[in-house]
């Protein structure tokens, strides 16, 4: 299971598959394949927001709950979905604010949001699977402390990370980060239920390049290429 992950990664984060915790998902994960329950992503997305954002790359961080359990959505990348794929509500609604925030940015015909992460967006789901139709299905089975000892490690080896926390959920992971090196913006989810809360005005993607460009860092190029 791990060593399939990008260097810089297995790097900060081996110790963690040899952890009981870990050794329980595997299990879970291997009963509910020969119970032949579908998962999403496919095993070779599940770690996808790692692959494609190396560790001393990550500049922002987007935070999610759980994959996408619908059919052929699930990639491996917070609120994304493959190409081909109808744009889910909760992106439908980022991509409204950014079309406020960031000048000239035009919504896409797709929720591919691969652009961002190998610019160093780290899109990382707090679960990294679930059964399909299942939202939830699997929470609380050890990926929560493996996603927390991402943020950690993130929060203790690297600096000047812009974390964006949306909604509630998200916003509790604000104690695992040290926030005299990092920057946490927050703001409501996006999804139609409470985007209206104080998602649509928040100016996140601004603030991130701005945070970045404080620190002489690269800023991220939001657009996304159809």
């Amino acid at each position: 299971m791990s060593a399939a992950l990008e260097p810089g990664w297995l790097a900060v984060l081996d110790q963690e598959f040899d952890k009981d915790y870990m050794k329980n998902l595997k299990s879970f994960l291997k009963e509910e394949k020969e119970r032949g329950a579908t998962v999403y992503p496919k095993g070779q997305d599940i770690f996808n927001a790692l692959n494609t954002t190396p560790f001393d790359q990550v500049k922002v961080v987007i935070l999610g709950q759980d994959p996408y359990h619908g059919t052929g959505q699930a990639h491996g990348l917070s609120f994304s979905v493959q190409r081909g794929m109808t744009v889910p509500p909760s992106l439908k609604n980022i991509y409204k604010e950014l079309e406020t925030d960031i000048e000239g940015f035009k919504a896409p015909h797709h929720g591919n949001l691969t652009h961002w992460a190998e610019q160093g967006v780290l899109l990382l789901n707090a679960t990294l699977t679930v059964r399909a139709s299942e939202a939830g299905s699997h929470q609380n089975r050890g990926w929560e402390i493996f996603t927390d000892e991402i943020i950690k490690a993130i929060s203790d080896k690297s600096k000047h990370v812009v974390f964006l926390l949306w909604g509630k959920y998200a916003q509790q992971k604000a104690a695992l980060i040290d926030q005299k090196k990092h920057y946490v913006l927050t703001a409501a989810h996006p999804s139609p239920f409470s985007a209206y809360n104080g998602f649509f005005g928040c100016h996140h993607f601004s603030k991130a390049n701005q945070l970045l460009a404080q620190n002489n860092q690269q800023p991220i190029d939001w657009n996304l290429p159809d």
